[in-house]
């Protein structure tokens, strides 16, 4: 589709430029894999990336519907064959072709945001599972129409005469990154994705993704994501994914958000080498809860080591680390607290996807300077409240019941989390309050944060010891839908278009 084509289609949708809004309903059928639809109406357009002849019309149709018939066109699509995982590649790819990835952030979420979608629809209700990726197909198609109102960016095809050999990809890819050079780096990350295996190419994608704090976080959000929507849609779309990563990752130019890296990476050599042999240590991880209240980003890193070095395992540190994220949004709700969860939850992920050491350890040792980092944003911003406190919080007197946790959540958060925490030492209960949350997010989150914000928060709670899930449960509730939330104004028009299926 050329720009001309572009534009035209945009003029149908009014001028809107506005940010997603939620699409759900009820009602979708089932969700099987089936052969591709079709694919006759595909066209090649020299000076935008193309994807896999499967996944080109797919593509294509994304771009090209007016957002008010998106719904309906999606629903035919399925009807006609179109199965779950060919929706989810779409709406990715879409996004990776057609948004903008610098600032890694803003309409950026239209990509980033997918696996979040793709997580909530994994655990929710056979009847609900198309929900969230209609709310992403809502959601590209507002960051479409901003995209282009801010110039119509593209994924240009890489330059193949600058593609290295695949001997050389690996050296080029790093000394290009290093020095921050936009156009070897493109060349550079398609000869690696070419010449070497998906765990190698994320190997070095962690250490770049997980290097500075610019964008509060985004950048690891958006490598993780990558990598874990590459790992459900297949390696096969890594190249064009990468590229526009490696685009976002560049962003900004070297700043003095990558201090603490720079910091970390000498502090991870003073590691025992046996420290992945260490012991869960509930009081350890409290200890670091504490010190991440008041401590520089070295002093947190260095916190972090030492407690590594006298045989407290990475997991209770961990532990640590999202009490504090978890703490933070309690004090303070607003984007740069719940950041603290979301990218946290990235860079553990990262170490936990990692086979290297080093690569673990200094994703580990960066959460822990980000926590800081995240706190001085807030506290310059919005100001820092001294309570309440995620270790202080009190069970509530009554008994907690999910349905009262989610109807008084808008008036009283702090009486919430206290519900939560009387309920969360459940494994029964718990998992009752996260499908109610799942369910609200579907059918009232209106923003990429909502989605954002609770797969991160629920992986945590599986992730978690079971001594601080509870704690970190309750602090959820301080960005979550509430059951009283208004539903979306597209509540109707998501209904009649899951109708025909």
């Amino acid at each position: 589709m050329d720009r001309l084509a572009r534009r035209d289609f945009l003029m149908e949708l009014g001028g809107s430029v506005v940010a997603g809004a939620a699409a759900w309903g009820a009602g979708a059928g089932a969700i099987e894999a089936v052969s591709p639809a079709f694919a006759a109406d595909a066209q090649v357009t020299p000076d935008i990336v193309q994807f896999r002849p499967e996944m080109e019309p797919i593509v294509q149709w994304i771009e090209r519907t007016p957002r008010e018939r998106a719904f309906a066109v999606a629903a035919d699509q399925l009807k006609a064959g179109l199965s779950y995982r060919q929706l989810l590649a779409g709406l990715f790819l879409a996004g990776i072709r057609n948004i903008k990835p610098r600032p890694v952030g803003f309409k950026f979420h239209a990509v980033m945001a997918i696996e979040s979608a793709h997580q909530i629809a994994l655990d929710a209700p056979q009847a609900d599972r198309l929900l969230p990726l209609f709310w992403a197909l809502d959601n590209f198609k507002a960051s479409q129409a901003r995209d282009i109102a801010e110039g119509d960016w593209t994924l240009a095809p890489v330059k193949e005469s600058e593609v290295p050999s695949a001997s050389q990809a690996r050296q080029r890819f790093k000394e290009a990154m290093d020095r921050w050079d936009d156009s070897a780096a493109d060349a550079a990350v398609a000869g690696l994705c070419r010449a070497a295996g998906a765990g190698e190419v994320m190997e070095l994608c962690w250490l770049y993704g997980g290097r500075d704090w610019q964008n509060i976080g985004h950048k690891i959000i958006f490598t993780a994501h990558a990598c874990r929507t590459l790992h459900t849609i297949g390696w096969e779309h890594a190249e064009p994914v990468l590229r526009s990563l490696v685009y976002g990752l560049l962003n900004g130019g070297a700043s003095d958000t990558a201090k603490p890296y720079t910091t970390n990476q000498a502090l991870v050599k003073q590691v025992r080498p046996n420290w992945a042999a260490g012991k869960p240590d509930a009081a350890a991880a409290h200890d670091l809860l504490a010190t991440l209240r008041k401590a520089t980003p070295d002093e947190a890193a260095r916190a972090a080591v030492e407690m590594l070095n006298r045989g407290v395992a990475a997991a209770s540190l961990w532990d640590g680390i999202m009490l504090a994220s978890g703490d933070l949004l309690m004090r303070k709700v607003g984007i740069p607290s719940l950041h603290a969860t979301t990218a946290c939850n990235s860079l553990h992920y990262a170490f936990r996807a990692s086979g290297r050491d080093e690569t673990r350890l200094l994703m580990l040792l960066q959460a822990c300077s980000w926590v800081a980092l995240f706190r001085e944003a807030v506290r310059s911003r919005d100001g820092l409240p001294d309570a309440p406190l995620i270790d202080k919080l009190e069970p509530a007197t009554e008994s907690g019941v999910v349905e009262t946790v989610f109807h008084g959540l808008k008036n009283n958060r702090l009486e919430a989390a206290r519900r939560v925490l009387t309920l969360a030492g459940n494994d029964q209960s718990a998992a009752s309050f996260m499908d109610v949350a799942r369910h609200l997010v579907m059918t009232k989150g209106n923003d990429s944060h909502d989605y954002k914000f609770a797969s991160a928060a629920f992986e945590e709670f599986a992730q978690a010891s079971p001594a601080v899930r509870p704690q970190l449960l309750a602090s959820s509730v301080y960005y979550l839908k509430g059951a009283t939330d208004s539903d979306s104004p597209l509540l109707d028009r998501t209904r009649q278009a899951l109708a025909r299926l």
